[in-house]
């Protein structure tokens, strides 16, 4: 292993993390609305909005991120004079906005069925007891589904932030220099593939470490009844004795 040259790697690689982190925010911010409209269609027991629900979530987990990247980068190109006419050439043209959609796309068909799941647990018990309290329709979901909803999402949401940060690495097959984009192209400039994957993959585990973290912390700030007592110290429980 040539240290000096991982080290030359590094400060080559880590100038694609702003770029990677920027792809993978982007697409689970937009994603994550359009993932809870999709769940409330899957819950609203009306077909009209039922079914495409279960169309798309069935399609795009059931089909290849990079499938999905080639179909909206390269294949939408065809349809170049109707986009034109359209006025979104301009946007389909650039490769970071089909890579923001097409991942935009992905994380929401899984992340539907996340927060589907979550909506699913919330105790009807705890439901009830808003309803006898007077609650209904929007306060009671913004103050009692949803909070536990998101809680008990979160765990697998995660889970699905960090796949997010990982995908972003096939951003690099239409021309996005991100991390991975910029490693291929160090390899192809010094043919030594061992030490800048090395690299690569040591930047996307501290990244999802940090990432991590936060989510331990939301989830911990989320869960207040989980959390320990604070212990009681000897001389105060003898003077309290």
């Amino acid at each position: 292993m040539d240290f000096a040259f991982m080290q030359e790697a590094f400060l080559r690689l880590i100038s694609g993390v702003p770029l990677t982190l920027n792809l993978a925010f982007t697409s689970i911010a937009f994603g994550a609305i359009f993932a809870m409209l999709l769940a409330l269609m899957r819950m609203s027991n009306l077909k009209v909005f039922d079914w495409p629900a279960q169309a798309y979530v069935f399609v795009f987990r059931g089909t290849p991120l990079l499938v999905q990247i080639f179909l909206i980068y390269y294949g939408l190109g065809q349809f170049r004079p109707t986009l034109d006419a359209l006025g979104l050439w301009g946007f389909f043209r650039e490769p970071y906005w089909c890579a923001v959609l097409a991942l935009t796309m992905n994380t929401a068909a899984y992340g539907s069925e996340i927060i589907r799941g979550g909506l699913q647990s919330v105790p009807h018990h705890q439901v009830e007891a808003a309803r006898a309290c007077g609650m209904s329709g929007f306060l009671l979901f913004r103050r009692i589904t949803f909070p536990i909803a998101v809680r008990q999402a979160l765990p697998a949401y995660g889970s699905e932030v960090i796949l997010m940060v990982k995908a972003t690495s096939l951003a690099s097959v239409i021309t996005m220099m991100e991390v991975t984009g910029l490693a291929a192209k160090m390899i192809s400039q010094t043919f030594r593939a061992i030490e800048v994957f090395i690299v690569a993959g040591a930047i996307y585990l501290v990244l999802n470490f940090l990432i991590t973290r936060i989510i331990m912390a939301i989830e911990w700030w989320l869960s207040p009844h989980l959390r320990r007592p604070p212990a009681i110290e000897p001389r105060l429980e003898a003077a309290h004795v």
